[in-house]
């Protein structure tokens, strides 16, 4: 009888693991083949070896563009998790018009990211946006500096843009999170002295891991691979300044360098799955 029913989970278990080769073993051994190949995408392929990935450390473009997305990761994914553990905290209290709120914050985020772009780029544009005019016309347009005119600026307002689009959907798996915490264990500690700060530390903290740790994950994958916000707002300029990993990919795919760009998207992807990794197993261990 056991058996049988190992044979049968096993059976049940076919369909999802064919998915899986089909979607993601045979498209990643596919990738890791053609990246050791010098394709233009429609020729024949070349076997290289590792050339392709020397070539990618030797580009001082390609290194600075590995700068410009761990800076955006590193500011993005703890400010959405911040942002919206705070959103989560204030929507789980009791006030009028909660509902209209929620919705609000989390509109953005089913927005498409390149329109939400081209919007604040028709904002922020410096010297002849929205916001520059309305400034200019009260009599301050020194009010309004041209934040494309250096680097950290631009990656800040980069950064803060994501984090008012993307709020609203971390907001969303931490307000889950609440909801499903007893209200009898703030009573008990209540009764027993703790503070506001002590039970969110000692209760609420430890109960949302759970959906911490999807937060953590998703939010790292989506700032590490950004490209939408940064393609309408910078379009990676001025130059190659703010060019991430992913715009430089799909240049280089559409430069007829299909098995450089390749290899740049499986350096991305260790890049990806590194502090994927260490986030789950430091959430696990809490957990």
């Amino acid at each position: 009888m056991k058996n049988r029913k190992i044979g049968l989970h096993t059976f049940m278990a076919v369909p999802a693991f064919a998915l899986y080769c089909l979607f993601f073993i045979y498209p990643l051994t596919k990738g890791i083949g053609m990246s050791l190949t010098n394709w233009n995408g429609y020729g024949q392929a070349e076997f290289i070896g590792l050339k392709n990935f020397v070539d990618f450390f030797k580009d001082s473009r390609a290194i600075s563009d590995i700068k410009t997305t761990v800076l955006f990761a590193l500011g993005s994914a703890p400010l959405l998790n911040i942002v919206g553990l705070l959103y989560a905290l204030l929507m789980n209290s009791k006030f009028k018009g909660k509902s209209v709120a929620r919705a609000c914050i989390y509109m953005p985020a089913i927005i498409s990211p390149l329109i939400m772009g081209y919007i604040w780029y028709l904002l922020l544009q410096p010297g002849r946006g929205v916001i520059f005019n309305l400034l200019n016309q009260m009599g301050h347009p020194e009010w309004f500096p041209n934040w494309m005119s250096s680097y950290t600026s631009e990656i800040v307002v980069l950064v803060l843009v994501n984090v008012w689009q993307y709020a609203g959907m971390t907001m969303i798996i931490y307000l889950a999170g609440l909801q499903n915490i007893s209200q009898d264990l703030y009573d008990a500690a209540m009764i027993d002295g703790a503070t506001g700060w002590q039970s969110f530390r000692f209760i609420t903290l430890p109960l949302l891991v759970p959906s911490i740790r999807i937060n953590v994950v998703t939010n790292i994958i989506g700032s590490l691979s950004v490209f939408d916000i940064v393609m309408s707002l910078t379009s990676g300029g001025p130059g190659y300044q703010t060019e991430t990993l992913s715009i430089y990919i799909m240049r280089m795919c559409y430069g007829s360098k299909t098995g450089y760009s390749t290899a740049v998207a499986m350096i991305m992807f260790l890049i990806v799955l590194i502090p994927v990794l260490i986030s789950l197993r430091l959430t696990r261990t809490r957990d």
